[in-house]
């Protein structure tokens, strides 16, 4: 495979704006994927370019060997190609210092962790790889992960046990904790990240935790880019541009946004000469995202997938969908408080469009998964102010009952597919003694942890639910969908 150096012919696309190995690294990033490489690390390149600095990235994979294995041969650097309806513009990023696997070199992991250059730790590993407690605000001792660091702290394999494992062996080296940048969908995502850290601390750590509480920075962030999976004609445009092969080529929309809570306790890039937004409150922005775009993301994902519509640039071609869209986000606005700078209509008109973009192909199978993860913060929470408001529930129990429908796993109105979520064990028991819409709604409803009992609670919450559920079993998605578009 071809090397992709700054030096090399890159006609049209754009070489990094510096010499990489000029840098030091200064970030570690936990959840080496597409959307980091479209995000974080984009704004890192743009940042060295325009600044410099000690920050490039050294990337762990959790799990899979596959990014070192991508980006290793190209000394780290890919190709970047954004996509609108305007056509493709390409760029080779260089912020990617080094890749590696945890889960086949963990030492190496924890190495990255704990050397002095490590000042900031970046997180893309979603929401379910961290186990969390959203209830109590700590961890979750039963998520296997956890469990597994718990029993053997030194030799971690999570989230938590990795972050907690380094914070403790830096203070027992003399060196400053790094800043913890939670980059994940998750509701005050900093604030939460940090207790579940703290949690493990003092489940294990004893001595340690309230010197790691003392001193660890936990910055709460909002991210967006829409960043589908890469294909092979990703890679087959990246060649074309660049003239190299590049197995680690990335594709995302030309839009990007992070507002960050400016809370670094050993300095940061310069990420705002990249567009990024340095506030003293997060939780507005992270709050009309989750429920404006991500809400409206995990119900056409839904409904899309089982009308037989396998892009979200289906969804908004078809007029019943797109109609259910602009419903959803209106009802999700209906719930926002008024956010300085930011027109609601205006930021729902923005998201249609960029839902739209003919040059996106982002699969509204790869949306729907881990729903058990993502509904309590992008449906539930609005839908529980709007009950409590005396508003209108049906954009959000459609939702729910797209979500259960895909969870039933069965395939009557759309090719075979298995249920991606981290709670399918316990989805299929719950399922396994009931066939019918209302036992359907009810055993979900009551899944531990997952809907609020206020909401679950509420008799025409229930109905609304069971109601839609039965049209999308019984006649299909597509009825159900021209069913709500009507009323």
């Amino acid at each position: 495979m071809s090397r992709l150096t700054a030096k090399a012919p890159l006609p049209p696309a754009i070489a990094p704006g510096y010499d990489p190995e000029d840098h030091g690294t200064g970030i570690v990033h936990l959840g080496l994927g597409a959307f980091h490489k479209a995000h974080q690390a984009a704004y890192t390149d743009h940042a060295l370019a325009a600044s410099g600095g000690d920050w490039r990235i050294i990337g762990v994979s959790l799990r899979s060997p596959d990014p070192a294995r991508q980006l290793m041969p190209q000394d780290g650097r890919y190709t970047l190609i954004e996509r609108d309806a305007g056509g493709s513009r390409a760029r080779v990023i260089g912020s990617i210092a080094r890749a590696l696997c945890a889960a086949d070199d963990p030492g190496a992991a924890l190495a990255a962790l704990t050397g002095p250059a490590c000042r900031i730790v970046t997180l893309t590993v979603t929401e379910k790889a961290y186990g969390l407690d959203r209830a109590g605000g700590g961890l979750d001792p039963d998520h296997p992960a956890v469990r597994a660091d718990l029993a053997n702290p030194e030799r971690p394999v999570g989230v938590l046990g990795l972050l907690t494992r380094a914070l403790v062996l830096r203070i027992d080296a003399g060196l400053p904790p790094f800043t913890t940048l939670c980059c994940d969908n998750l509701p005050r995502n900093g604030a939460l990240l940090r207790g579940a850290v703290l949690d493990f601390a003092r489940r294990a750590y004893p001595a340690h935790a309230d010197r790691i509480a003392a001193n660890a920075a936990f910055p709460a962030t909002m991210v967006d880019r829409i960043t589908p999976a890469p294909t092979d004609a990703t890679r087959a445009e990246a060649s074309r541009l660049i003239g190299h092969d590049d197995h680690a080529a990335t594709e995302t929309e030309a839009f990007h946004q992070w507002v960050i809570e400016d809370d670094f306790s050993l300095g940061r890039p310069d990420w705002d000469l990249a567009g990024a937004l340095f506030v003293t409150d997060v939780a507005p922005y992270e709050t009309m995202k989750l429920r404006m775009l991500n809400g409206s993301h995990s119900m056409l994902a839904y409904a899309g997938f089982h009308a037989g519509l396998p892009l979200v640039r289906d969804v908004m071609a078809h007029a019943g969908l797109a109609a259910l869209v602009r419903r959803h986000m209106a009802a999700a606005a209906a719930t926002l408080p008024a956010l300085p700078g930011i027109d609601l209509s205006a930021y729902a008109t923005e998201l249609q469009d960029r839902f739209a973009n003919p040059a996106i192909a982002h699969e509204t199978f790869q949306i729907a998964m881990d729903g058990t993860q993502k509904l309590p913060q992008r449906i539930f929470a609005p839908a529980l102010e709007t009950l409590r408001a005396g508003g209108d529930l049906r954009p959000f129990a459609f939702a729910t009952a797209a979500w259960m429908r895909h969870a039933t796993g069965a395939h009557h109105d759309c090719t075979p597919y298995a249920v991606r979520d981290p709670r399918a064990d316990e989805i299929a028991t719950a399922l396994a003694t009931t066939t019918t819409a209302d036992g359907i709604a009810r055993a979900l409803s009551t899944l531990p942890g997952f809907m609020p009992d206020a909401l679950r609670d509420a008799p025409h919450w229930q109905v609304m639910i069971t109601e839609r559920l039965h049209i999308m079993l019984t006649q299909g998605m597509a009825k159900a969908i021209a069913t709500e578009a009507a009323g």
